[in-house]
């Protein structure tokens, strides 16, 4: 009966082929970590962003309030008066005006309800539906802030230049407080315009580093 020999053979690996391989196996580690560092960096990029824009939305909310007050409270009457007239000029006499106003309170109150959503982005800055939400809205809001600012100036212009083609006389040399006020109240509106586009364009750049 023949007994069959078994062979064994062992395969011995080179220091040159030890070095060889080595490296392959180190190299996933420093992806990774490169990847996660990587990572925390936009994270903070946008948390810092989203910071950046709760900061402005609070100095567009202190803008836009300081304009609606200032033009609700536009009021002058003047110390002269006969025994049927009485020489007054108020915000509510000019409908543009009073549009301003109504116009700026909204403003006031979309602001404030838009700070929760500013706060989740800050929170949650990979968050894409609120910060997209408060790009639309912000957008609608510019426009509604614009239009009263801008109808706005166009009575306030009136009032301290006057139109000879359609006489118009300007008022402001008699109702010097009415204007001044009037005039203030468009210039934060048009301040509160300028924080609010800032804002949207924030908000389209923390989205396109998405």
């Amino acid at each position: 009966m023949e007994k069959s020999e078994s062979t064994k053979i062992d395969v011995v690996e080179t220091n040159k082929e030890r070095k060889g391989k080595a490296p392959l196996l180190g190299t996933a580690a420093p992806v990774v970590a490169a990847a996660t560092t990587a990572e925390h960096a936009k994270g903070g990029a946008k948390r810092g962003i989203a910071i950046f824009d709760l900061i402005l939305r609070i100095a567009a909310f202190a803008s836009a309030l300081g304009a609606a007050v200032a033009m609700g409270t536009t009021e002058e009457t003047l110390p002269f008066f006969t025994q049927f007239f009485q020489f007054e000029a108020s915000y509510d006499d000019l409908p543009t005006f009073t549009f301003f106003v109504v116009a700026m309170a909204i403003v006031v109150a979309y602001l404030v309800l838009s700070v929760p959503f500013s706060i989740v982005c800050i929170v949650r800055p990979y968050a894409v539906v609120s910060r997209l939400l408060l790009i639309i809205f912000d957008t609608v809001i510019i426009a509604l802030a614009t239009g009263a600012a801008g109808s706005a100036a166009a009575i306030v212009y009136l009032a301290h230049n006057g139109n000879q083609d359609a006489n118009w006389l300007a008022i402001c040399q008699q109702f010097g407080d009415f204007c001044q006020r009037a005039s203030g109240a468009v210039v934060a509106a048009f301040i509160t315009v300028v924080i609010l586009i800032f804002m949207v364009v924030l908000s389209a750049s923390a989205l396109r580093r998405h």
